[in-house]
């Protein structure tokens, strides 16, 4: 088991993302700045065909009350002008709205893909200047009117015109200047040939209102186009976190294939690599051990020596690898039975004792001898005290100290702490030395041996007992690993059973049996 080292591979990951993203980005900027040359009014495509569609609905919606309005003006203007005069113009008025009504429910039937933005920008510019030229011919008749009183009639005409055009057409600005240029045209021609101070107010007015109408229009043109812009981002984050998840379900599919792969090979070949290994370490022993003579020259029992010590190391490897496999996948399966913590701590560090001895180490045991006992299972429990403090021994120097701790916990559980005063670990490291094939720098420089599953065996096992597994470590401070176990495995935490119950309930069965056999003998 090692706590051991980790090579510092950069993680390609995030820059393979960034480049996606930016490539993304510049697709995307590349494509509007496309739309933007082919636009009629400089817009991407989308932003330009929902301002056409919002024209044309507010068009549509307003029909009836502009035909209403435009009633009530050839109405009023009849006191002023002949009835003839006053329901030409009306008809004239009545014609464009009719027309512009038309256009738009049209627009509003075609598809996104068969609609022609400029054309169609075209006509509606087109459509509102005639509709401005027509209550502008309201407003010059008026304005020729000999009647009095027909001045303020003109100003409110023009006025309300002014408006309407404004806010029905604010999503098309050149519409907006279309149809207003008109009715500027008009008052201002009525002004000069006048020449007179009343006249010349109410040009001031209209102008000055055609001019707030403008900036009215605009400020709302602004308004939906950041409107617009804030729905279309909406869209691309929802399309972004669509797409991201998707990609995120394929790499999980991916790697649970590639998990489920793996568990199968190694299950398939275990089978495979321990067969020949056990022959190798079968004969090698026997060789090493001399069993039929001795050798005629001493380095044959040296290399059948280190042929058994590597073979052992190999078959550990396989079964830490098996182990890390099941643990994974969830098919480690826990034999559990009462034990004592207490014991298995005393008979690993007697296992430990010669490694220890070998570097002059010390290892101190404080542990509550009134722990009782746990519900767990053995091998388990065994490997991962032996892995922690084989850990320890290895990376401790010469002359080092492992203190071994082990009692209660603040909720009843019991814990067991091994300690040393070893070099210690970078807090950098830690995670990557918990991951699977992990190994820290410092075991590079001592060339210490190890597969780096260690840790991560003993992690899922505490889990898998529904303990709690803890490292902490500094340089020139040593490490500290700490293993919690809940009270839901002390034995002293579950309910005891009852004896007389028990009794009661082995008597009924010894009768239930005896009935079932007497009334078998009388079938008989």
């Amino acid at each position: 088991m090692s706590r051991e080292t980790v090579t510092a591979t950069p993680p390609e990951t995030a820059s393979f993302d960034g480049d996606a993203q930016r490539r993304r980005k510049a697709a995307h900027n590349m494509r509007a700045a496309r739309e933007r040359l082919t636009s009629a009014v400089g817009l991407e495509r989308s932003f330009e065909l929902e301002f056409l569609r919002l024209f044309a609905q507010y068009r549509t919606g307003a029909a009836i009350p502009l035909f209403v309005l435009a009633a009530a003006g050839g109405a009023v203007a009849s006191f002023w002008l002949p009835l003839e005069t006053a329901g030409l113009l009306f008809g004239v008025i009545a014609l464009t709205i009719g027309l512009m009504v038309m256009l738009s429910r049209r627009l509003l039937r075609q598809g996104e893909d068969d609609t022609r933005l400029g054309y169609w920008h075209r006509v509606f510019v087109i459509g509102e200047a005639l509709q401005g030229a027509s209550w502008a011919l309201l407003v010059q008749a008026l304005a020729n009117a000999p009647a009095p009183g027909s001045d303020s009639f003109v100003l409110f005409v023009t006025l309300m015109a002014s408006a309407v055009t404004a806010m029905l057409s604010a999503t098309l600005p050149a519409a907006v200047y279309a149809g207003l240029l008109p009715l500027c045209v008009v008052v201002l021609a009525h002004a000069m040939s006048v020449r007179n101070v009343d006249a010349a107010m109410m040009a001031a007015m209209t102008i000055s209102a055609q001019i707030f109408f403008v900036f009215l229009a605009r400020r709302l043109y602004s308004s939906a186009l950041a409107t617009l812009r804030s729905r279309a981002e909406k869209d691309k984050l929802f399309f972004e976190l669509e797409e991201a998840k998707a990609n995120s379900d394929e790499a999980r599919r991916r790697a649970e294939e590639a998990n489920l792969a793996k568990s199968r090979f190694l299950a398939t070949m275990s089978h495979e690599l321990r067969t020949p290994l056990n022959a190798i370490l079968g004969f090698s022993e026997v060789m090493k051990d001399e069993v039929f003579g001795e050798h005629s020259t001493r380095t044959y029992k040296d290399y059948s020596a280190d042929i058994h010590s590597s073979g052992q190391h190999l078959l550990n490897l396989i079964n830490e690898i098996l182990d890390l496999s099941r643990i994974e996948a969830g098919r480690y399966e826990l034999n559990e039975e009462a034990l004592l913590l207490s014991y298995m701590i005393d008979d690993c560090r007697h296992m430990m004792n010669l490694r220890s001895r070998a570097k002059e180490q010390t290892i101190k045991a404080m542990i509550d001898p009134t722990l009782p006992r746990i519900w767990a299972d053995e091998r388990a429990m065994r490997q991962i005290i032996l892995n922690i403090l084989s850990n320890a021994v290895k990376f401790t120097p010469p002359g080092g100290e492992i203190v071994i701790k082990a009692g209660w916990t603040s909720s009843g559980g019991q814990y067991a702490s091994i300690r040393d005063n070893g070099p210690g670990i970078p807090p950098e490291e830690i995670p990557i030395i918990m991951s699977s094939f992990g190994r820290g720098t410092w075991a590079l420089k001592t060339a210490e041996q190890g597969s780096g599953l260690g840790l991560p065996i003993v992690k899922g096992l505490v889990e898998m007992h529904g303990g709690h597994f803890q490292l902490t470590s500094a340089p020139r401070e040593g490490t500290e690993v700490i293993m919690t176990l809940p009270a839901s495995r002390v034995m002293n935490a579950l309910p005891a059973m009852d004896v007389a119950e028990n009794e009661d309930a082995d008597g009924a069965a010894h009768n239930s049996r005896t009935r079932r056999s007497g009334g078998a003998h009388a079938a008989a």
